[in-house]
């Protein structure tokens, strides 16, 4: 007799509850208030979260800020009726207490297999069985991405070890199998191929959503972290799907299982829907609080310093890149600075407001000082201008690999400090035609100090060569903190004029 089950399944919410970016105060279609008003939710149907949830939003982060607001996001999923939830890797951004208690408040399970006590080595969030209704027997385990260990700041995951996620689905997998009907693993990763031709899309261990479903056999992986809309799908046998970010989409999941086999239906939900009144009402004080946190006056600039197109940036710079250079130069000492704009990155207005900082840099990065050699430093350039390819028409364009499968803008960079040429007709390796530091040409030997994101210190963006320069600060304050306190000093402003590259390629 076949029996039926539905799944909502969400992820990489970011902590956008309400349907707004916060660049601005326009309503618009996301946020996982208006996913929820369409769930039905049965006794035969599961609510899983993929992860991300606790950074990213301004909202999220005036909450880390004010922790006597407690957990919104919490109170949204526990009003949903979330069964089961995984961890993320930015959820651990503000480190493992924050994380616990985000968790303590939720109705809903925790599952994170690789996600290891640091002194007994037993997981903090193991899988479980999940008996319904109509008797069907689920077994769940949750993963994430290994890269943690990569980009996350030692003090906030001093207590945890994260483990190969693979080992750790594998083993669960094993142990699970013959007590259930159906397996599911919730990975916060995504895919190192490409889910339709199997052509590689990259090489770390990031993700490994396809090596999952080539050697082990779930019924369901549920992804995330690429913040790409991956439909549903068969892939070696395992059902796949994967929603895009900050409740843009969610996914209805329909589930046949017969005595030898599960057919997997799923649509692609859109957050269209009224938000519950109850949950309005109970949240908006919050909301108008972090609303007029973000309309707070900062100071004031000499003009505006807006950002324009990704490609126009990166071929002529941006006021915006230079304004943040400043800060990062004078908050390092640092002779030379990297300068990374999140995907999105509206820039400042002439009268700056805390919502034009959270906006533009929403990240949690800390500036890092490292001492770099001449050909250490040719080579991040270099490496650097694989974000640019050429067209047919021999036209510059943005290298399909960092628009796909995720959108990566942040892992292009601006250097501010040096002078530098990229030709694009050269070979990789051979790009940097000229590299200058005050005018005088830059040799292998000559060392210098340059102020970075922790993240990109930690080789984030496949710039594994800043692992091996010396630390020469670590930093103790957030960039978004330097740039407020940056603007906040100044009765006004002037945006510099410190960036000094070109890019060239040839013409037919």
């Amino acid at each position: 007799m076949e029996k039926h089950m539905k799944i909502y399944y969400t992820s990489d919410i970011h902590g956008y509850l309400f349907p707004t970016n916060y660049a601005d105060t326009k309503e618009r279609d996301l946020g996982l208030l208006k996913c929820i008003s369409n769930f039905k939710k049965e006794e035969n149907t599961l609510i899983i979260d993929g992860g991300d949830m606790l950074q990213g939003s301004a909202l999220a982060t005036y909450c880390q800020t004010h922790p006597e607001e407690g957990f919104p996001q919490a109170e949204v999923l526990n009003r949903a009726g979330y069964d089961f939830v995984t961890v993320g890797n930015h959820d651990v951004n503000y480190g493992t207490s924050y994380l616990y208690k985000y968790v303590e408040a939720l109705d809903a399970t925790c599952v994170c297999e690789n996600l290891l006590d640091a002194k007994s080595k037993k997981q903090k969030f193991p899988w479980t069985i999940k008996t319904l209704e109509n008797g069907l027997k689920v077994g769940i385990v949750g993963v994430v991405t290994d890269y943690i260990n990569v980009w996350e700041k030692e003090e906030n995951i001093k207590d945890i070890t994260i483990s190969d996620p693979f080992i750790a689905a594998k083993q669960a997998l094993e142990e699970m199998k013959p007590q259930v009907d159906l397996t599911i693993c919730i990975y916060h990763g995504g895919f190192e191929r490409d889910v339709k031709s199997g052509s590689i899309l990259s090489k770390t261990s990031e993700n490994i959503g396809y090596k999952i479903c080539e050697e082990l056999d779930f019924d369901l992986l549920l992804t995330g972290h690429q913040h790409l809309l991956i439909e549903g799908q068969l892939l070696h046998g395992t059902y796949i799907v994967q929603p895009s970010s900050n409740g843009q989409n969610y996914f209805e999941i329909e589930i046949e299982k017969g005595q030898n086999n599960s057919i997997i239906t799923s649509k692609i939900g859109k957050p269209i829907g009224a938000p519950d009144a109850n949950l309005i009402v109970k949240l908006d004080p919050l909301e108008t609080k972090v609303q007029n946190w973000l309309d707070q006056a900062i100071g004031k600039l000499n003009s505006d310093a807006k950002a324009s197109e990704k490609l126009d940036m990166a071929l002529y710079g941006s006021p915006v890149v230079e304004l943040i250079g400043a800060v990062q130069l004078q908050a390092s000492n640092a002779q030379i600075t990297v300068v990374s704009l999140a995907n999105t990155s509206p820039g400042f207005h002439r009268n700056v407001t805390m919502r034009d900082v959270i906006a533009t840099y929403p990240y949690t990065n800390q500036l890092i000082t490292l001492k770099i050699t001449g050909a250490q430093l040719k080579q991040v350039v270099d490496k650097n201008a694989d974000y640019f390819s050429l067209d047919e028409q021999n036209k510059v364009i943005i290298s399909p690999s960092y628009l796909y499968p995720k959108i990566e803008h942040y892992h292009f960079d601006f250097f501010v400090g040096i002078d530098y040429t990229i030709d694009l007709c050269q070979q990789p390796g051979e790009r940097v035609t000229e590299l200058s530091y005050k005018k005088q040409r830059i040799k292998d030997t000559d060392e210098f100090t340059i102020a970075l994101s922790d993240y990109r210190a930690s080789g984030g963006g496949g710039f594994p060569v800043y692992q091996e320069c010396p630390v020469i600060n670590e930093g103790a304050e957030e960039i978004v903190e330097l740039i407020i306190s940056f603007i906040h000093s100044k009765d006004e402003v002037m945006i510099p004029k410190n960036l000094n590259f070109r890019i060239d390629h040839c013409h037919k």
